[in-house]
């Protein structure tokens, strides 16, 4: 088989390794790829979001099958264009995807069929918004309307810093288009889990639990980031909980879908909060994490294609989707400066016998070297029984790995390496 795989970071290489043991697989090409993923598959320099010359060179090449895996051309319709020539996908269709794609889409939909989510309030006017926060609870939490490369969201705890997001991402236009619209929601607490689900619009299969840590610095502080590390499974997502999510949220979000006319396929992400009132919807996402794809996928035990392939021909009832009992721990590796700014082309230094379990993620390959090309470098994975294991395992491997200005949180897992001792 003939597999192509959209994107370029460490969740494509991620899904190309894992892809690779299909015996089927004859040749993976990546679009675009990277330096790293260059030693796994085919690189293409088509970017994402080129549907036109994607289309025309999976149909050239006789792709057997696509795996659209970033936000951006899921919300453009790539599996659209692909499946109008007759090329089989994994990912939602561009009126499913929007479920990602827009904030207030996603909070209206959750608010008319009932899925628990927090209260909120939605804004194309910024004086209005001002006006809204000058009484509104504090804290508060602002969204951007659109796709921002996960950095849309601001946890405000003043007014004044509720009301510089909402500046910014109205009047600065410090998100694009994405931040014409926002939404104003209510301050959650509790653990956070993250929930990837396969699911072919009937059946729901979820994945194991995953635990993200966000910002850039120790202790969950710095800036917000796409993710600086993430353990599995998650130790606050126990199973009567995953009975109640399955209940409340994750099959209700797939028939409300359904009902709007926008059926759903592939990975459906669900970011969740524990709060006292029971789990809540923080975010969806239309596709596979990252960094979780790097903790979850090592632990699949059954097959990564057959199951995508099963989410696109309906099957998925009759496919088995298993994990192993194990814990896994991803440290991203990071340049200095991310996610503001930061120098690259520093070559970047990887034993061989931990290259297995690196996953590539900003980095290009000239004269033989790899470079630092990108904000989050690579991320780093362990396997073991415990998590207290994995940590360790990932955090030796990560202290064998170097490159100049080099920089990675020291407490990836520790939070919920306390749950697991409370």
């Amino acid at each position: 088989m003939k597999i192509l795989v959209i994107g370029g970071g460490g969740r494509e290489h991620a899904i190309i390794k894992k892809i690779k043991e299909n015996k089927a697989v004859e040749t993976v090409f990546a679009l675009p790829g990277n330096g790293g993923i260059a030693q796994d598959a085919t690189c293409v320099p088509i970017g994402a979001c080129e549907i036109e010359k994607i289309v025309e060179f999976a149909k050239t090449q006789k792709i057997d099958y696509a795996v659209v895996a970033p936000d951006d051309p899921l919300v453009l319709g790539l599996v659209d264009a692909l499946e109008a020539e007759n090329i089989p996908c994994f990912g939602p269709r561009a009126n499913a995807a929007i479920i990602e794609g827009s904030k207030v889409f996603s909070k209206n939909l959750m608010k008319k069929y009932n899925i628990p989510t927090a209260s909120y309030e939605v804004f194309n006017n910024m004086d209005a918004a001002l006006k809204y926060l000058d009484t509104a609870p504090i804290p508060t939490v602002i969204k951007a309307d659109g796709l921002a490369l996960g950095k849309g969201v601001t946890l405000a705890f003043t007014r004044e810093e509720a009301k510089k997001a909402v500046v910014e991402a109205m009047q600065d236009k410090k998100f694009g288009k994405s931040g014409e619209s926002i939404v104003i929601e209510e301050y959650l607490e509790g653990p956070e889990v993250s929930v990837l689900a396969f699911t072919d619009g009937k059946t729901v299969k979820p994945m194991v639990s995953s635990m993200d840590h966000k910002r850039s610095g120790d202790n969950d502080t710095g800036l917000n980031t796409g993710g600086m590390g993430t353990i599995a499974p998650n130790p606050y997502y126990t199973k009567d909980i995953a009975k109640q999510c399955m209940e409340t949220i994750f099959v209700p979000t797939i028939e409300a879908m359904n009902k709007e006319g926008r059926t759903f396929k592939g990975c459906l992400y669900f970011g969740l909060m524990l709060t006292k009132d029971g789990p809540k919807v923080i975010e969806y996402n239309c596709r596979f994490g990252d960094p979780e794809t790097q903790v979850v996928l090592p632990l699949l035990e059954s097959d990564l294609l057959t199951a995508m392939m099963a989410t696109t021909n309906g099957t998925l009832c009759e496919t088995e989707i298993k994990f192993r009992n194990k814990n896994a721990c991803c440290v991203i590796m990071a340049s200095e400066g991310y996610p503001v700014s930061y120098e690259k082309g520093f070559e970047i230094t990887i034993p061989e016998d931990i290259l297995s379990s690196v996953y590539i993620a900003g980095a290009k390959e000239e004269n033989g070297r790899l470079l630092t090309s990108g904000g989050r470098v690579l991320g780093v994975t362990s396997i073991d029984e415990t998590l207290k294991g994995a940590i360790e395992k990932a955090y030796c491997s990560v202290n064998r790995i170097s490159f100049d200005n080099a920089f990675f949180r020291k407490d990836i897992g520790q939070k919920a390496l306390k749950a697991t001792e409370d």
